[in-house]
């Protein structure tokens, strides 16, 4: 069975003749399970006997917590879902594509409510060249043209996830790609005009069927999206920088005042944008700083934050 919602005490699966609410064995731990994760169960108890090793997974560490969050598990593609408003900001989605690359999925941006602006150009140029070869796609949610524009991703076997702030269309899509309707169709919220900021309608991960035989996972809006626990996300993000760094002078180099820098050559000679720089070196001391490392002797090692650069 495939892991459907998961609760703090609850989980529920999707079986091949439906959904099925599993039961869980004594002292189990939700927080282990990632919807999009495939289980065995014994048919006689309902009860998951062992997670099978996952494809990809996602993942974030939240503010204070001791141990990252399950987003999602077994992820084809990841749609980054955001508007053509003001909740378009290039500097977020470089997280949730350092997000996605960490994760081992392929990104797509999805601009929703294309139908609204006059031109949705502007914002479409905002997001090109954000990464190399990423796809971004405009696109009213609530139409049925909108399957058609995301069908290249969506097809028999491939397991979707969204992404991205409240009120961008996240559930609306899901609508539009799982043909729910009435009853069965995920809340869906408008935004404030002051600061197109929307309000959470969905407030867990669940999985759903696609009409055209893939998955989709939808997930509740996040506000904040800290780095943390990357090793080659950022390096595939910002591939321009990863690939000039070896030409530096020093192994070690900052890419900031170091003589022999190939970056800060390339910035002098206009082939490379400092605005890219100065974004790369703030996640990547966020980075630094939000990933616990291990400290301590030999067997007696503890983890802690190593806390900001100086």
């Amino acid at each position: 069975m495939r892991i459907a919602t998961v609760h703090r005490a609850r989980m529920t699966a999707q079986a091949i003749n439906g959904p099925v609410r599993l039961r869980l064995p004594p002292l189990a731990n939700t927080a282990e399970y990632a919807v999009g994760d495939w289980v065995l169960v014994d048919p006689a108890t309902q009860q998951p006997v062992r997670r099978l090793d996952r494809k990809t997974l996602l993942q974030r560490r939240t503010e204070g917590g001791q141990a990252p969050q399950l987003i999602a598990a077994n992820v084809d593609t990841l749609f980054i879902v955001t508007s053509c408003n003001d909740d378009l900001n290039p500097a977020r989605l470089e997280r949730y594509l350092a997000l996605a690359n960490e994760a081992g999925t392929d990104p797509v941006v999805v601009l929703t409510k294309a139908d609204q602006v006059p031109d949705p150009q502007p914002y479409l140029d905002q997001v090109t060249g954000l990464q190399r070869g990423l796809p971004v796609v405009t696109l009213n949610a609530k139409s049925p043209e909108a399957v058609q524009a995301l069908a290249p991703w969506c097809g028999v076997g491939q397991t979707v996830a969204l992404v991205g702030s409240s009120g961008v269309g996240k559930s609306s899509l899901l609508n539009t790609l799982a043909e729910k309707s009435g009853d069965e169709a995920q809340l869906t919220g408008d935004i404030r005009e002051s600061d197109a900021k929307g309000r959470h309608t969905t407030t867990s991960r669940s999985l759903h069927g696609i009409a055209g035989g893939g998955w989709v996972i939808d997930t509740p809006g996040i506000r904040t999206l800290h780095v943390s626990d990357l090793s080659t996300g950022l390096d595939v993000l910002f591939a321009e920088i990863a690939e000039l760094a070896p030409a530096c002078r020093f192994r070690d180099c900052t890419h900031a005042h170091e003589p022999g820098c190939a970056v800060q050559a390339a910035v002098a000679a206009g082939k490379l944008d400092q605005t890219r720089i100065d974004r790369w070196r703030k996640l990547l001391d966020e980075n630094r700083s939000n990933t616990p490392v291990a400290r301590g002797p030999r067997g007696n090692k503890t983890t802690s934050l190593p806390g900001k650069r100086r």
